[in-house]
């Protein structure tokens, strides 16, 4: 039996993604709950380290309300990670301080292929479903609630390299090297992002976005075959269980290949800094709505700076264009040295600004 949660109050970002009319444009921020705020802080250090803080349900949602506190935004976005998936398959998660996320086991061979384990993401990664339906009720409705996941390119890129990468030499290795075996791991992974984000649908949320981090690494070709092909593929399978949960592609790097993203059947393609919105709706018409795509760096700009390169984005985005199909955010998460007073700078930017 499905949950009964609280009437959405404020459905200004679902009416950009349908096309609708809008009283202002809606905004909210990738990583908007995190490490530039001092009481997220403050909450990570009660739960001890991060993967704690993800599995506690009261300290994630805690987490996920904060910046809404903050800020007048129009939606919230689960408090996660991209990597509870490679975790909940058994490579073994871990933080090291000052150098991100770290794997203690890789895969590159068919032993390690065969190795991981098979994920019912209602048990292993129950501790999400948790906090999604948590956030969900504590919002009663004030905004939309994201899910998410990474996209099988970039996960695979951490499982290969057992971290972050600058180069991806062992992924790209095997990408040229040896692709159907890089395939198979992609298919496996996208088996699971598709379970994963169906269940957070579920579970409460009412759009999910696919996190394709590192798929501006790819050559091209490369990108259509080993990243694109599967986020199509998770977004078809989803559509086909929740059609009317709409669904965001976000690829950092991405811009170039928007056309080939447009035969998706995402509803929403977001943009990184170095795409100009204009360019993007040529592109892609009135098939997509767009998100984007302030370059993170210039919320360390004065307010007056801020405010500028606000209004400049959002003109970009309307020139010759309905008021409408269009999400105000960041081209990439807010950044931990960010002063908040900036962000609501920005926020409060995007509302002033006149349709």
């Amino acid at each position: 039996m499905m949950t009964q949660f609280a009437p959405l109050k404020n459905d200004r970002i679902l009416r950009a993604m349908r096309f609708e009319e809008v009283d202002t444009t809606p905004v909210w921020m990738m990583r908007q709950a995190g490490r530039y705020l001092p009481e997220y802080k403050a909450t990570r250090a009660e739960a001890g380290d991060f993967l704690s803080l993800c599995k506690d349900t009261a300290r994630a949602t805690e987490v996920t309300l904060q910046p809404l506190r903050r800020f007048e935004l129009d939606a919230a976005i689960l408090f996660s990670d991209i990597l509870t998936i490679p975790d909940a398959m058994g490579l073994g998660l871990y933080f090291e301080t000052g150098e991100g996320p770290k794997f203690k086991k890789t895969v590159r061979d068919d032993k390690d292929l065969n190795g991981l384990l098979d994920v019912d993401v209602n048990d292993s990664l129950d501790y999400v479903m948790r906090a999604v339906t948590s956030i969900r009720n504590e919002l009663n409705g004030q905004v939309p609630l994201f899910g998410f996941s990474g996209s099988p390119w970039t996960l695979a890129t951490y499982m290969v390299e057992g971290g972050s990468s600058k180069d991806y030499r062992h992924t790209k290795e095997m990408l040229y090297a040896r692709p159907e075996f890089l395939h198979a791991l992609l298919d496996k992974v996208a088996t699971v992002v598709t379970d994963y984000l169906s269940a957070q649908i579920k579970a409460g949320a009412q759009i999910v976005q696919i996190f394709d981090s590192w798929g501006g690494a790819l050559a091209h070709r490369q990108f259509a075959e080993f990243s694109h092909k599967y986020n199509k593929r998770i977004i078809s399978e989803l559509k086909a269980i929740h059609p009317d949960v709409p669904v965001v592609l976000f690829t950092k790097g991405g811009g170039l290949w928007l056309s080939t993203q447009d035969d998706s059947q995402a509803d929403v393609l977001g943009l990184d800094w170095t795409m100009p919105i204009s360019q993007a709706r040529t592109m892609l018409g009135s098939n997509k709505a767009i998100q984007g795509n302030l370059d993170p760096a210039t919320l360390y700009g004065s307010p007056e700076v801020i405010r500028q390169q606000t209004k400049l984005m959002l003109d970009d985005a309307y020139v010759n264009q309905p008021k409408t199909g269009y999400i105000a955010n960041l081209g990439h998460g807010i950044a931990q040295w960010v002063n908040p007073d900036h962000a609501k700078v920005f926020i409060d930017a995007v509302h002033e600004y006149k349709l």
